[in-house]
């Protein structure tokens, strides 16, 4: 089973003036709500985190949403036997999240890991469905503590583009 979490930084908080009715998606994804995620498998106790403090939480969910949908562009879907691959780029370093799926499962890599640690391998199905309920969760877990940020048009066609699975 995938678990995906994340802990919002007190190092690098939003500016107090921050609009979050009208901040656009540029601001929505990368200037705003910075913290450090993991996603971990709760069978085998493996885990790829950041502990940088400075990870667009926010835009973490919505990219991996993406990838998700990338992975699966396939025709072929889990029979597909050519890998499929997809890679998250972190922003301010060059530090990258490789995402490989084949047939029904997917490998999740970070360049940041030794090259003894394992990767971590889900199931897509797993990892489509979790990445859209932390999308859904980390955007009410923002709601409530920026109560302006639900009236947020951009926010709006996220979670319209990617609801829970």
């Amino acid at each position: 089973m995938l678990d995906i979490g994340y802990a919002l930084s007190r190092r690098f908080p939003d500016p107090p003036q921050t609009e979050y009715r009208t901040a656009d998606v540029r601001a929505l994804r990368h200037d705003l709500f910075c913290g450090d995620v993991y996603l971990a498998d709760t069978v085998t106790d493996d885990e790829v985190s950041t502990a940088w403090g400075w990870v667009p939480v926010l835009d973490f969910a919505w990219a991996l949403c993406d990838i998700a949908e990338r992975l699966d562009r396939d025709p072929m879907g889990s029979r597909a036997s050519r890998p499929q691959r997809a890679e998250l780029d972190f922003t301010e370093s060059t530090e990258l999240l490789r995402f490989e799926r084949r047939f029904g499962h997917v490998k999740i890599r970070a360049d940041w890991q030794d090259d003894d640690e394992p990767a971590l391998t889900v199931p897509f199905g797993d990892l489509r469905r979790e990445a859209r309920d932390f999308l859904q969760d980390v955007v009410a877990d923002l709601t409530d503590m920026h109560e302006d940020l639900d009236h947020n048009p951009a926010v709006w066609d996220l979670l319209a583009r990617f609801p829970r699975v």
